[in-house]
């Protein structure tokens, strides 16, 4: 992904939109803003940027419930989501509405534009992956963020999409939470390991012919996970 990818801020504080309208567009991006739910779900909807930063607190409705919402319109670019709160169940509950990661105010400029660049970069190596891959009972085309059991479109969420991706380029390795983590959450430290579990039972559903008997995403006890051919 290049500099020039588009994000959108939602965010009430005009000062703060002000602040990181300036310092993202040096650094090349091309910036929109929103106010308000209303105003970040038109916005999210008809321009399609590649990443949105979205707060949690908005004057008519809270960020969470409205990741959740794009999400379940099929929006699928990268959403951090910005707080003033910093506890784990606030960040667990903004990862299981579909954001893909959670930072704190205040912040650094530096913290937030590392966690840009991460998320543009995960949500391009997912873009690029060509033509569709079985996993399970279901197959998934990462180019078109769309996964599919028996000719039917499931709903799936970017973060269980990014999830999946890893787990298909290391099909047949036992990966632990705490690289998955890593790798897919970005700050291993600030999310718990169990909301790693959550994401592992929502994909069984999916692919798994019983998820309480799995068998291609299997745990492998005191390790990890492995995903396999069945």
């Amino acid at each position: 992904m290049s500099s020039s990818a588009s994000i959108l801020i939602v965010e009430d504080d005009a000062a703060m939109i002000a602040g990181l309208k300036d310092n993202l567009e040096i650094e090349g991006y091309r910036i929109m803003a929103a106010t308000t739910v209303s105003q970040g779900r038109a916005a999210a909807l008809r321009d399609t940027p590649d990443l949105i930063v979205l707060d949690v607190m908005l004057p008519d409705g809270d960020g969470v419930s409205l990741c959740r919402e794009l999400r379940s319109q099929g929006l699928q670019q990268p959403i951090i989501m910005l707080t003033a709160r910093g506890e784990e169940m606030d960040k667990v509950q903004a990862f299981e509405g579909g954001a893909d990661d959670y930072i704190v105010k205040p912040f650094g400029l530096r913290e937030l534009l590392a966690r840009i660049r991460a998320q543009l970069r995960r949500s391009t190596g997912m873009g690029q992956m060509q033509g569709k891959t079985a996993v399970g009972m279901a197959m998934v085309d990462f180019r078109r963020h769309q996964l599919s059991r028996d000719g039917a479109l499931l709903e799936v969420s970017a973060k269980e999409l990014e999830l999946l991706r890893y787990l298909v380029q290391h099909r047949g390795e036992v990966v632990s939470r705490e690289t998955l983590l890593a790798e897919v959450w970005g700050h291993q430290r600030e999310v718990a390991t169990r909301t790693v579990d959550n994401f592992i039972v929502r994909l069984r559903k999916k692919i798994e012919v019983d998820p309480a008997v799995p068998l291609y995403l299997i745990t492998v006890h005191g390790s990890g996970y492995k995903l396999v051919d069945g």
